[in-house]
């Protein structure tokens, strides 16, 4: 019988990027960053998301978004929050989050 590998435990981190959209290809490229986002994570703002990630995760997830953003002319930034989403993010107005480790009453 083969041996559980070691559980990864999930951090919490946000993600932010700025793609310069002046020409078609920033365009596509603003696309393409934002839908490898969406299969990570939540939107909670335009250009921002709250993921919960694995360390294996995360480095799959940065290599796709490195490998599309111009690095001359786009930004892409990382945040862990390190505590937990509850204990570091204060949201004011509309928050849409949904906590997926919980259960879902439909």
């Amino acid at each position: 019988m083969k041996k559980a590998g070691p559980i990864s435990s999930r951090f919490d981190l946000l993600v932010c990027y700025d793609v310069n959209t002046v020409d078609k290809e920033g365009a596509r490229r603003l696309r393409k960053v934002s839908k490898i986002c969406v299969g990570y994570g939540q939107r909670v703002q335009y250009s921002v998301f709250e993921c919960s990630l694995t360390d294996a995760l995360l480095e799959k997830f940065q290599s796709r978004l490195l490998d599309i953003i111009d690095h001359e002319k786009d930004s892409l930034r990382f945040y862990r929050l390190t505590g937990g989403r509850e204990n570091v993010v204060q949201v004011y107005g509309r928050d849409g989050f949904v906590d997926y480790s919980q259960p879902l009453i439909l």
